[in-house]
């Protein structure tokens, strides 16, 4: 039987107020007839009789060595016990057993609560209505989703209320400013409202590290007027100012920056815990969709935001927030930056320092590029001619093999030597085919049959071209550019279908037209 409590004595007492029969009052409240006794006597409850103790009733078998340990711990307070523990097996091979870990591990936390250095204490915030906007970037790969059957490693930037937890999401691949120009704007515009504070952690899209030597603070000429000093610089104590981009951005909103210290991530508190909630809620929906499957990045951000939607619809103080911000009266903030360049002769795009092909005729012109967080745009005389998936880091390549294949059809010659060689295969298949058109037509037919089935797959459909060749491979015949094409029946021109023009007639607007006059009369 266990320890009896306060509970069972009361009810021992309610008993014998009835009827003054100890065992039966005993018996009742769970009890020994001798041990209800003792209480019946001793008038007290449970927890009053007890007496504290501060002697050990085990023999400490760390008595020996606790001095130095202690010695230690005073010398360098952030020790852990573990580290410690193991030392002493080493020093004293044979003295000490692996099980005693966890008891060592109590007495160290004993010590460090009487002995040790304070704590970092963290002091909850009362947070005013429609303050401060803030935003982090947190990683969604976790969630698995994919955007046509591949894996889509990706991350969300996450702007926050943090009176109502009211919370929107854009989806980005970098922790950029490009990113802040996608995710801020679309938040405000969800709200249509503008606080006075955008808060953000130390991120290098809002912000950048000096060069040895200077420092900044407000007034200074790296700084625009009215710009707050991010203290700290990875623990040397120097201040990192705001990115001129980034101020322009809070200028165009009339926000103010600030930052958080630089290690304190619990100052963007409120919006650290909302990134774990709100990855939780959406693997939770996407649990209830039954698949993680989307056929683009747009599909998946749109579903992404509706989730958020719903939440945000059960924020009860969203209202007191809109109340206590400023009407959004301004344009749209630009997402994108923009320049200008020239097509090289390689048919390549040079942004950033990374290359991007575009369509032969494009060779030789002036063009101008916006470049986005997630996509890279290109415009020629007033038209947008191209739109592909933006290149992360330095010195790396996107090369469509639509875009070069006609030309080197021309000159096959150049195809065995390629600098892009690997972006002319779509798939392992592509490379199979090669190989079986070299050993059965030699080396340079061979390459030159090739060049003609992927040229097909460009002005027809990639995937039954690749179907066509598997299926010839997969009997034993040589997929020759000829049989491919018939197989894929591209012999057959597409006709397009004949569409009845549009024939308007002004009068059957009159109807809608009087109808407007009467409700504005």
């Amino acid at each position: 039987m266990g320890r009896v409590t306060d509970q069972q004595v009361r009810k021992l007492n309610e008993e014998m107020a009835k009827h003054g029969q100890v065992g039966k009052a005993s018996l009742r409240a769970g009890m020994d007839r001798t041990t209800g006794r003792k209480y019946i006597q001793a008038k007290a409850l449970p927890s009053a009789l007890r007496v504290a103790r501060n002697w050990s009733t085990h023999l400490d078998v760390f008595a020996e060595d606790w001095p130095g340990i202690v010695a230690q711990l005073q010398r360098a307070p952030e020790l852990q016990a573990k580290v410690l523990f193991n030392d002493l097996l080493e020093r004293r091979p044979g003295f000490y057993r692996e099980n005693q870990l966890r008891t060592f591990q109590r007495r160290v936390e004993v010590w460090q609560a009487q002995n040790g250095p304070d704590k970092e204490v963290f002091f909850p915030q009362e947070h005013i209505p429609g303050e401060a906007l803030q935003t982090d970037f947190t990683w969604c790969t976790e969630l698995k989703v994919t955007i046509g059957g591949t894996p889509f490693p990706h991350m969300m930037c996450h702007v926050v209320l943090p009176y109502s937890n009211w919370g929107w999401v854009t989806v980005c691949q970098s922790e950029s400013m490009l990113a802040l120009r996608k995710g801020v704007p679309a938040a405000l515009l969800q709200l249509g409202r503008v606080p006075r504070f955008h808060q953000t952690d130390n991120c290098s899209a809002a912000t950048h590290r000096l060069p040895e030597g200077e420092d900044v603070g407000v007034g200074k000429a790296s700084a625009k007027e009215g710009q707050e000093p991010v203290e700290g610089n990875g623990g040397r104590g120097r201040k990192r100012p705001f990115n001129e981009e980034y101020l322009d951005m809070m200028g165009h909103y009339s926000m103010e920056p600030r930052t958080i210290g630089v290690g304190k991530s619990e100052q963007n508190g409120d919006v650290e815990s909302a990134n774990n909630v709100l990855k939780t809620r959406l693997n939770q929906y996407l649990l209830l969709r039954g698949s993680r499957e989307f056929e683009t990045v747009s599909a998946w951000e749109t579903w992404a935001q509706t989730v958020c939607r719903k939440a945000n619809s059960g924020r009860k103080r969203v209202t007191e927030e809109l109340l206590a911000m400023r009407v959004l009266r301004v344009d749209r903030f630009a997402e994108f930056d923009e320049l200008r360049t020239r097509v090289t002769s390689e048919s390549m795009l040079v942004v950033k320092r990374n290359t991007y092909s575009v369509p032969a005729r494009l060779v030789g012109a002036q063009v101008r590029v916006r470049l986005y967080e997630m996509e890279l745009e290109v415009w020629h005389a007033g038209r947008r001619v191209l739109v592909v998936p933006r290149i992360l880091g330095q010195n790396n390549y996107r090369v469509d093999y639509r875009h070069v294949v006609g030309p080197m059809l021309r000159k096959p010659g150049a195809f065995a030597r390629y600098r892009y060689k690997e972006a002319l295969f779509p798939g392992p298949v592509w490379q199979e085919a090669l190989s079986t058109l070299k050993k059965a037509l030699g080396d340079r037919k061979g390459e030159v049959a090739y060049l003609r089935i992927l040229h097909l797959a460009a002005g027809t459909m990639e995937c039954d071209v690749e179907a066509a060749l598997v299926l010839l491979m997969g009997t034993g015949v040589i997929p020759e550019p000829e049989l491919v094409k018939g197989l894929v029946g591209a012999a057959k021109p597409t006709q397009a279908p004949a569409i009845q023009p549009l024939n308007a007639d002004p009068a059957e607007y009159d109807f809608l037209l009087a109808e407007t006059l009467a409700e504005a009369g």
